[in-house]
């Protein structure tokens, strides 16, 4: 699957253990370099608050990498009735956000930049965001106290992750995945084809 890629540094611009697990997936075996660029951007509506936040990250880290680099950038937030929701500060945000979403439906997004390192300053890049649709069952306070308790929803955006513990509360979802894991795979596979075999192509007829 990845031989169109072969020859490529592939760099993600994220500590999250889930978007590297995501690409390991489908074998790809990235460099981890995590962004530390202060997470600004001007975008109000979540999807492209998300492409911006990503490519913020991306180009923070292919500004110091070598040709023949392949960086990808990416954010996540949750979105319920057009309110944005980042990861939460403490427990009881986590509680208020996972109160709003117990028993509603919510869309997840996530923004994917990818940059190639071309050497000499250069760069050429592409980014999307792709959204899902995910409902949630009721929830009492002592479940959400419970889920809480464990851990796992503090370095999530929403608060929680749908590959852990919460997926007893998922009731069904419209879209990819694992766009709510983190990282769209089938868009980010087909994305990176459409942005690398062009200058593979170019190679080979400078080759030939």
């Amino acid at each position: 699957m990845t031989e169109n890629w072969k020859g490529w540094k592939i760099v993600l611009a994220s500590a999250s253990p889930r978007r590297k697990e995501l690409l390991e997936q489908i074998g790809i075996e990235p460099l981890i370099c995590p962004s530390h660029q202060e997470e600004s951007a001007s975008a109000e509506k979540p999807g492209e608050l998300v492409m911006e936040l990503a490519r913020v990250k991306a180009e923070d880290i292919a500004s110091s990498c070598p040709e023949g680099t392949l960086v990808i950038g990416a954010d996540t937030v949750v979105a319920l009735d057009g309110r944005i929701m980042g990861k939460p500060a403490d427990e009881e945000e986590a509680f208020q956000m996972l109160s709003s979403l117990a028993g509603r439906t919510h869309q997840v997004y996530t923004g994917t930049a990818l940059i190639l390192c071309l050497g000499e300053g250069k760069f050429h890049g592409s980014s999307f965001y792709e959204e899902t649709h995910v409902q949630v069952y009721p929830m009492t306070e002592e479940e959400i106290w419970g889920y809480i308790a464990t851990g796992e929803p503090m370095d999530k955006a929403g608060a929680y992750g749908i590959q852990g513990a919460f997926a007893a509360w998922i009731k069904g979802i419209r879209g990819d995945y694992a766009n709510v894991v983190g990282l769209p795979l089938g868009r980010l596979y087909h994305e990176m084809n459409n942005l690398v075999l062009p200058y593979e192509e170019e190679k080979e007829a400078d080759i030939n």
